[in-house]
């Protein structure tokens, strides 16, 4: 069996594991690497579980705590080219780990084949990651898009368990108090998916096989766990789906305090 596990998620840092019990790997490592160590255990997942740590991208809340974390305990770090070399840059990158890009071919990692596939954010090369596990079932990730590309989504069609991005309510975002050039960003085909574009997906999803729906990456400031979640179950259930039934849908809060696991 497989565990999904969002450890942080949302502006202020982003860290998920999928694996098994005993081996599985991070996607991100946005929070330090303490609280990230905390926040494992405090899970029930032994720091000599992860593997590897795959980035998304560069920006601050995906990648905050990878250097101290890949340091000290000698992880593997994979990413894009871009990215990589954005790390680099940044000064994330050292000596006393491995850091390797992942092309379209993807890697094996604890029993595990994972892919990546280009999104749309205002980064220098960022990508989503197809987790394929070894007793056959896949799990879909991708936060941090403008909008949902036919890559994107041919990425995550057929996922067993699919993370998407739900950072915004549209409306909190233009009456919120964001100056109007992050707004914009935010709105932009390289910026953030709203809860409405991310529920339009989340039926063509569902007819495709997904089952099990991860609402990540919410806003502090536009948006609500309550409301993403809302407007996600709404749109699949006016497609005739039944929660429960059809398919289970959940949030990834900002800091996985109820050591929330997935098991599938």
């Amino acid at each position: 069996m497989t565990r999904f596990c969002p450890l942080f998620s949302g502006s202020s840092g982003n860290s998920y594991y999928i694996g098994s019990a005993s081996s599985g790997i991070l996607i991100d490592a946005g929070r330090s690497a303490k609280q990230l160590t905390n926040m494992l255990n405090f899970c029930g997942i032994e720091m000599h579980a992860i593997r590897a740590i795959f980035v998304t991208h560069e920006h601050s809340d995906h990648v905050n705590g990878l250097r101290v974390l890949a340091s000290k305990y000698h992880i593997h770090v994979y990413s894009s080219l871009g990215t990589l070399n954005a790390l680099e840059k940044m000064g994330c990158i050292n000596d006393k780990f491995k850091s390797d890009v992942i092309d379209e071919d993807g890697v094996e990692v604890a029993d595990m084949v994972i892919k990546p596939f280009r999104t749309s954010h205002d980064s220098a090369e960022s990508v989503g990651y197809r987790v394929h596990t070894h007793d056959g079932r896949s799990v879909g990730f991708s936060t941090d898009l403008g909008y949902m590309s036919e890559e994107v989504r041919n990425a995550l069609y057929g996922s067993d368990l699919v993370v998407l991005e739900s950072n915004h309510d549209i409306g909190m975002l233009n009456n919120g108090p964001y100056p109007y050039p992050l707004k914009k960003r935010i709105l932009s085909n390289t910026g953030h998916l709203s809860n409405l574009a991310c529920a339009d997906e989340l039926c063509g999803l569902a007819k495709k096989g997904t089952t099990r729906f991860v609402l990540a990456h919410l806003s502090s400031e536009n948006n609500t766990p309550e409301l993403a979640y809302q407007t996600a179950l709404c749109s699949l259930s006016l497609a005739g789906l039944k929660q429960g039934t059809d398919f289970e849908l959940s949030v990834a809060l900002k800091e996985n305090t109820l050591g929330k696991v997935t098991i599938f």
